[in-house]
Formats: structure tokens, sequence, C-alpha cells
């Protein structure tokens, strides 16, 4: 089967070259334009040294690119629905990583009703890729390292995103409390997720709840007993580990749930949405298991 051509935009950035590192082991992509303008001229093994042994294209400007033979675009530039309509769209816009965190845990059980959708606190923490390759004083290594800091307090873009999920699912408006961190890490992120349950649920009812909804899904997994998800576990992965335990207040859970921010927060799951698109099957190029330690 003849390979589809893709390009990516804006190449030169972590989630660029992540996905680059990705497609570069699909079976089903021919990487055939990379777009950076500022560094533009470049070849890709200059700019990322670690993928200096694959066959790249050169980097080039966005007006410069034929995008007339490209099947399909990823664009990792700074800022800007279900798996059927995924399939059929032409333009779909990712989620971003604090909300696939977040509500991959959260919607299963606000929909099953075990979980109060209006009271929820969630507190994420990820890695400062997460901020982008741009040079920006707070994620230089002396102010960055050895540190632990919050950031967006009441006003992170990712907030509104989270409750526009959540509320369709509960029927109902809904606003969240949340608040993200910086980690002093490369990469990976860990939500911890505050929910009062509802009726005589328990957090045994949670965790089977969240079995069953994923039990056909390859990419999410419940901890095993006894383990709790960190990011060691799904680092350079597409996975994402969730898992529920009780609270020392009565009638609520604790949510834990853990992903790579540049795979399946990013670039991972940029190229399974496209295998849906081009219905190719929905793991290719992403079976990689988790980079431990």
């Amino acid at each position: 089967m003849a390979r589809i051509k893709i390009g990516v935009i804006g190449a030169s950035g972590y989630t660029g070259s992540d996905l680059v590192r990705l497609a570069a082991c699909h079976p089903g992509v021919e990487i055939a334009v990379l777009t950076a303008n500022s560094h533009a001229g470049k070849a890709m093994a200059e700019v990322f040294p670690h993928l200096s042994h694959l066959k790249l294209p050169t980097l080039i400007k966005n007006e410069e690119a034929d995008w007339s033979k490209i099947a399909a675009v990823f664009c990792g530039l700074p800022h800007s629905t279900n798996q059927a309509d995924i399939k059929k769209a032409r333009l779909v816009a990712c989620p971003g990583c604090y909300p696939t965190a977040a509500l991959l845990m959260i919607l299963p059980l606000v929909k099953a009703g075990l979980i109060d959708a209006s009271d929820l606190i969630i507190d994420a923490k990820s890695g400062v890729s997460g901020a982008g390759r741009s040079l920006k004083q707070n994620v230089l290594f002396c102010e960055a390292g050895e540190g632990l800091s919050p950031y967006g307090i009441a006003n992170h873009r990712h907030a509104p995103e989270i409750e526009q999920e959540v509320s369709q699912v509960a029927g109902q408006q809904v606003i969240v409390n949340f608040t993200p961190h910086l980690i002093p890490m490369s990469r990976g992120e860990l939500c911890t997720t505050y929910a009062r349950l509802t009726g005589r649920a328990t957090a045994a009812d949670l965790s089977a709840a969240l079995e069953k909804h994923y039990k056909d899904e390859p990419f999410v997994f419940m901890a095993p007993k006894g383990v709790m998800p960190s990011t060691q576990y799904v680092r350079g992965s597409n996975n994402v580990m969730l898992g529920v335990y009780a609270d020392r207040i009565p009638g609520r859970a604790i949510l834990i749930s853990t992903l790579d921010n540049l795979v399946k927060g990013s670039a991972g799951q940029a190229i399974q949405n496209f295998n849906l698109m081009f219905g190719l099957p929905e793991t290719q190029g992403l079976e990689q298991v988790a980079l431990f330690p």
C-alpha cells in the first residue's frame, strides 16, 4: 500500500519533533514536508541530533512548502468529539494535554452518575516541555529546576475546555476548580482530581466503571492493584494510566490520571486521530511501550 504523504508545521518544536519521531516508525506514513520558519534551510539533524539517522526533508518556511501532494498536515504551532466524527472530519483540533488527562478520568464517571460534576477540584502538574521550546524566563534551568510552581491560577486556557466537556455530559453548566503546576522534568503529566461521590457509590464502584468503560480501548488502562499511577509508567508512550482511591473524607474519592504530555497529550493523539481519519488501525505507529526508568 502506498504511504500517505504528510507535512508537519512547526517541526522544530517539542511537539513537532515528537510527531516526527513517531511518524518515522509509522508504516503508513511518508514525511514529505517539514516547516519551521526560524530554522528554515537547516537539516532536521541540526535542530534535533537524535533524529540524525532518519532520512528527512530539509526544514523550510511555511510559504515555501508545496502542499499540493500532501494528504495530511500536522500543526505543531503554539495554541488554538468523538471517534465517529473524527473519521469523517477534514480538520481536527486535538484536545489539550491537561483536558485529555483530566477528562479521560472524569467523563465516564460523570456519565455513570457516580461523581458530582459540580464539585471537582483538579490539581494538575506538567513537565517543562509543555511550555514549548521558545525562550521563556520561567522555564530556564535556574528558574524551573529544583522547584515547583503554579501558573495560570483561575484563568488557564484549558479550564473552559474541561468545563465544556463535563457540562455536556452532565447536562448542566459546570465550573471546575483547576490549577496547573510546572514540574522540573522534561515530559510527563499527572492530574489529581478530588471528587464527591453520589448516593452510595464507593471508590471500588468508580474503578469498576472505568474498567468497563475502557476495556476495549488500547491506550487507557487502570493501574495494577497496589500501584499508583506515575509519569514514569507512561513516559514516551501513548498510554494513559488511571487510579481511584478512597479519600479519608467520607463520601469523596481521589482520582489520579497520568500521561506523556508530548505523546498522548499532543503528537501521539494527533497520529491516533490521523489513523481514524484515513481508515488505518487506530494503534498504528503508536504501540511503543513506556520508557522506564
